[in-house]
């Protein structure tokens, strides 16, 4: 294609984790963006937490002064169970991908081109489209999305973390992930409907 006129960077966060949703990001910047208004963006596993929100709250900036836009779709482990990771990860990137290309009519399929990580993709019919293997740390617009994913889940998990129900997980500290006090709180106190039952299949869960 000639040189795109948007280019739209898309990765997932929370693939892997025992309890919570998983999320999509999808972030579109225009051709010529100047990155420089975004220093430090990469991997987002490779940044700190704090890092990952001062540059997330820069986004927020930038989308209010149209400079580029963004969009996280999360699914929960309820349609992860139902679904499965694989198809609840393309649900969440079809949906995120149709609220930033709507929000931005001048956006189209001819001039946009799609840069996504590891073994995404996206529909079919976004003829321009890449996958590119450990592209959050390679493409700054998949760094990105995967900053604007990462920091929208573990949000979510720590606001879910002070409700009653879930204060015996410890949700905020390890973000549903499967750490040895996550199982062992796991197997103590049984799973939550926060949970990805097909998850935690293998730990053992003790009488309460």
């Amino acid at each position: 294609m000639k040189k795109p006129r948007y280019i739209i960077g898309i990765d997932e966060a929370g693939r892997g984790p025992l309890a919570g949703p998983v999320s999509v990001g999808v972030a579109l910047v225009p051709s010529n963006f100047d990155w420089g208004l975004l220093k430090g963006v990469r991997d987002s596993k490779k940044l700190s937490p704090k890092n990952r929100e001062a540059i997330f709250g820069q986004v927020i900036q930038l989308k209010k002064a149209g400079l580029l836009d963004y969009a996280v779709v999360m699914v929960s482990a309820k349609l992860i169970d139902k679904k499965g990771i694989v198809p609840a990860i393309k649900n969440a990137l079809g949906q995120s991908l149709i609220k930033v290309m709507s929000r931005n009519s001048d956006a189209t399929i001819d001039n946009t081109f799609i840069k996504l990580d590891g073994g995404l993709k996206a529909p079919e019919e976004f003829i321009h489209q890449e996958t590119i293997i450990k592209g959050d740390d390679k493409e700054l617009v998949i760094g990105l999305a995967s900053i604007m994913a990462k920091v929208t889940r573990d949000r979510y998990m720590v606001r879910i973390s002070q409700k009653p129900e879930f204060t015996k997980y410890d949700f905020s500290v390890h973000k549903g992930y499967g750490t040895r006090s996550h199982r062992e709180a796991i197997a103590k106190n049984g799973l939550s409907n926060e949970h990805r039952q097909t998850f935690c299949k293998n730990i053992q869960i003790g009488s309460k």
